[in-house]
């Protein structure tokens, strides 16, 4: 009897660290951002990855969590479309998140692989997204001047340019952030003083060991990638990398690695 008791603990113990390598729940991830440009708190989403994946019916589990942190702004930082994914499940997300929030938009990789890219833009825009392509623009966020600058990602050819571009239009009184959907291009986006870069593409490094591994690999940025996901402090600028949304999307399941809604809470010093 003391045998079987051990083995079925044993049993329950495995069973339960199986749930929870392969859980795949939407989580939500607050980080906490101080500047002395603003006088009051401003509340930023961030939603990168989602690759069109279904998160409930009319995506209810995904919009339901963003509603519950009434934010100020919504941040798309590429791949909300998918290149094989059907399109469905993203345009009902963009159009309920638009029709509520300020929401600004930067291509990734995957809206350019469908060769529909300017198509896709030209539909943010229609719904009433900011589509940044190295332009920027000046935001009052709950009463704060936000500078909000964007690039497309690499594989529309321009990004290099487009961030020169809006590096020039960084200016020193107002909070500004930078999206830019890769984050192995950092010290690029470092040239210039962006006060808040946000990015994705790296998918939490897909397997990760909390506390031990942060993630296994990352597109473009090969094994035990630096910027898997979370926050990194660099030269002055915080820099956040979402772990992403996608789930049935991805030829590799995570592992203890659950998708995430990001909420960035900008501070007064």
């Amino acid at each position: 009897m003391k045998k079987r008791r051990i083995w079925v603990t044993v049993l329950v113990l495995c069973g339960g660290l199986l749930l929870a390598a392969f859980d795949v729940r939407l989580r939500t991830v607050s980080y906490e951002v101080v500047s002395d440009k603003i006088t009051a708190p401003v509340r930023l989403a961030l939603l990168t990855d989602l690759h069109s994946c279904a998160y409930g019916g009319g995506q209810r589990t995904l919009l339901d969590a963003v509603a519950a942190q009434t934010p100020d702004a919504v941040l798309l930082a590429g791949d909300i479309v998918d290149d094989v994914m059907p399109e469905e499940n993203a345009w009902t997300t963009v159009q309920e998140l638009a029709a509520d929030y300020p929401c600004f938009y930067v291509t990734g990789n995957h809206e350019w692989w469908t060769g529909e890219a300017e198509r896709i833009c030209g539909q943010m825009e229609d719904l009433g997204v900011t589509v940044l392509r190295g332009n920027s623009v000046s935001a009052v966020l709950n009463g704060q001047r936000v500078t909000l600058c964007g690039i497309d990602d690499p594989d529309a050819g321009e990004s290099e340019a487009q961030l020169a571009q809006a590096g020039t239009d960084v200016m020193g009184n107002s909070f500004t952030i930078l999206m830019a959907h890769r984050p192995e291009r950092i010290e690029q986006y470092l040239q210039y003083p962006f006060d808040l870069i946000v990015s994705g593409h790296a998918h939490g490094g897909q397997w990760r060991i909390p506390g031990i591994l942060n993630g296994l690999y990352a597109p473009h940025q090969g094994l035990f990638p630096a910027y898997a996901g979370g926050r990194y402090d660099l030269d002055g600028t915080v820099f956040l990398v979402s772990r992403g949304l996608a789930r049935e999307s991805t030829r590799v399941p995570r592992i203890f690695n659950r998708p995430e809604l990001v909420i960035v809470d900008v501070l007064p010093a």
